[in-house]
């Protein structure tokens, strides 16, 4: 059963740092590109980031840039969000996803087509 897990979220004061995971099973992640996305309360839900599962390649959605980094360990089968310099924001849901077809920037900016999601981790910034 192909399935994605994540975990990691929580309250987190502005300027703080998070570590969000995103386990996998039921499938190899060598051959899968993996994405996180998220979705606050009211809002469409955007990419945040997308990592490629041969060169490494990454994609940042620009409010993220320098603040965020993606990175995957096939080997334990996940995927994770480094989160740094957290801003104030409404709490909101972080979301992983996988995909085997697309380029890391169509994954994360035209996502629509995405079938394989997990149930997602709350994050809150707030003081």
């Amino acid at each position: 059963q192909v399935q994605l897990v994540e975990s990691g979220g929580g309250l987190v004061q502005p300027g703080g740092s998070l570590r969000l995971s995103c386990a996998v099973s039921g499938f190899t992640l060598d051959y899968y590109a993996i994405g996180w996305f998220r979705q606050a309360p009211g809002k469409e839900r955007e990419g945040v980031s997308c990592i490629d599962n041969s060169d490494g390649t990454t994609y940042y959605v620009d409010s993220v840039k320098g603040r965020f980094t993606i990175s995957r360990d096939n080997a334990k089968n996940t995927v994770y969000l480094q989160m740094k310099s957290l801003e104030p924001a409404p709490t909101a849901v972080y979301y992983c996803a996988a995909d085997g077809t697309t380029t890391v920037q169509t994954m994360c900016v035209s996502f629509g087509y995405l079938e394989v999601w997990g149930q997602g981790t709350l994050v809150t910034v707030s003081s």
